[in-house]
């Protein structure tokens, strides 16, 4: 594992949620997003892209009514590339978990849909992040949720632990995703699912071209490919896996949704 991206990755993430935190409304929302503060800015400023970050990554691609429903700064640090809640269809009483759960948007909005019968847990390795969604929890009065400190590559749940894993552009930050895919096969039940939404490339874009299409902490250098992605999946142990890209964020490279069953 390179160290050194996850204190890159670590550092970035933690000064967006001090933002968020400490600054006014407007303020905050221009720091995060129109400042580079976050995945889309940044992988529109390297990749000179025309379409709007807000366009592609953040709050934008949930539903009003849900953005509506949360606290202020939970939509501010929303820095994903899709709407993982909806993707993986969450169900009342399921236990869900969140890997790199930022702000919190994806568990408080999990923790809504699942009722009071069920649990969202968030993973996160940055504390100001893990400071900032225990603010928005309880600023919300959700009270189903509970925020670990832990890399996604070690999940610090025991095997078994949930029925469902969800991710919002994460997976491309890590540099070991053959351990994230492993740890969220491991820490789901048997029939258990994986619903995440990610960057992914087409298959004719090589590592190199990716990487001059943006960075790694703008959630461009490390994206998987589509077949990666699926043989990744396979590897882990999962079965029933797809990758549909939803909309582009720099050329040859897409949002996309990425589903996958552990088998029973």
């Amino acid at each position: 594992m390179d160290e050194s991206v996850v204190e890159q990755v670590r550092e970035h993430y933690g000064r967006v949620a001090l933002q968020v935190s400490a600054l006014p409304t407007a303020a905050a929302a221009d720091g995060c997003c129109g400042a580079g503060g976050c995945c889309g800015a940044d992988a529109e400023a390297d990749a000179g892209q025309g379409a709007s970050a807000g366009d592609v990554f953040g709050a934008s691609l949930y539903e009003g009514a849900d953005r509506d429903a949360l606290p202020e700064a939970a939509v501010l640090a929303s820095l994903g590339c899709g709407n993982p809640t909806a993707v993986a269809e969450l169900r009342a009483g399921e236990r869900v978990l969140d890997l790199g759960s930022g702000g919190g948007i994806d568990v408080l909005l999990s923790a809504r849909r699942v009722g009071p019968d069920g649990f969202a847990y968030g993973v996160d390795m940055t504390p100001e992040m893990l400071g900032l969604a225990r603010a928005n929890a309880a600023a919300a009065g959700v009270t189903n949720v509970a925020f670990l400190e832990g890399r996604i590559e070690a999940l610090p749940l025991p095997d078994a632990a949930v029925d469902v894993v969800i991710s919002n552009c994460v997976v491309n930050l890590s540099t070991d995703k053959a351990a994230v895919l492993a740890e969220a096969f491991r820490v789901l039940v048997p029939g258990g699912r994986l619903g995440i939404s990610d960057v992914v490339a087409q298959d004719d874009v090589s590592p190199a071209e990716r990487a001059e299409r943006g960075s790694h902490v703008g959630c461009i250098a490390g994206a998987l490919s589509r077949s990666e992605y699926l043989a990744g999946l396979a590897t882990a142990g999962f079965v029933d896996a797809s990758v549909e890209p939803t909309h582009e964020v720099a050329p040859g490279m897409h949002g996309a949704i990425v589903r996958a069953v552990r088998p029973r």
